[in-house]
């Protein structure tokens, strides 16, 4: 038997103030391993998102986890960051790997959508996230545990489940996802260090 175990990929919330949020996210790093770290700022104010992204990779890159940014390509060269990940599937995915080159990260999000999943991996996607895999759904269809049992077993590109995770999901999936994505499942409780140990624990 294999001896596999999935990797956080910590996302950082859609609004923080970067001096606050680097330490907690600091302490996030050295609680535990993480692959790697989503800068998630939904903000347009290009000054905040570079203050934000020169503050968090000062931390990551401190501890050897890459950084990568939430759709800005641009902002990932100027920013020095490992990659950029898009949350419109194969929309753009050609342009940011020529954009930023072999060695960059470059993920999509493609919802619950196998064809969408497809169409990133076969445009070079380094990994391709599937959610929200819980929570309320809004309009969003939910990507169920057979989208990824049908992935890790049909496709190599490494898997990412993202959006409403709980302890219970995450040792449902573990078997079948490369990373989980743990942003607000972490950030938005009282305690986020005992909240990310809990997830981490239900990985096994």
């Amino acid at each position: 038997m294999s001896e596999f175990r999935p990797q956080i990929y910590l996302v950082t919330p859609a609004e923080f103030e970067p001096e606050g949020f680097a330490p907690e996210l600091a302490r996030a790093l050295d609680a535990g391993p993480v692959a790697c770290v989503r800068l998630a700022l939904a903000s347009r104010s290009e000054d905040r998102l570079l203050r934000a992204a020169d503050a968090l990779r000062e931390v990551a890159h401190a501890r050897d986890v890459p950084l990568v940014i939430e759709r800005h390509v641009e902002l990932a060269l100027r920013a020095g960051l490992d990659g950029v990940h898009l949350p419109d599937g194969a929309g753009g995915l050609r342009k940011a790997r020529a954009a930023l080159g072999a060695d960059a990260i470059v993920g999509a999000f493609c919802g619950a959508s196998r064809h969408a999943g497809l169409t990133a991996g076969e445009a070079g996607a380094d990994y391709v996230a599937f959610g929200p895999v819980g929570g309320a759904l809004g309009t969003a269809a939910r990507a169920e545990a057979d989208l990824f049992a049908w992935w890790s077993e049909i496709v190599e590109v490494p898997v990412v489940a993202e959006g409403g995770l709980t302890p219970q999901l995450v040792a449902a999936l573990a078997p079948m996802a490369d990373f989980f994505a743990l942003g607000e499942e972490v950030w938005a409780t009282p305690d986020p260090m005992a909240a990310l140990a809990d997830l981490r624990a239900a990985m096994g």
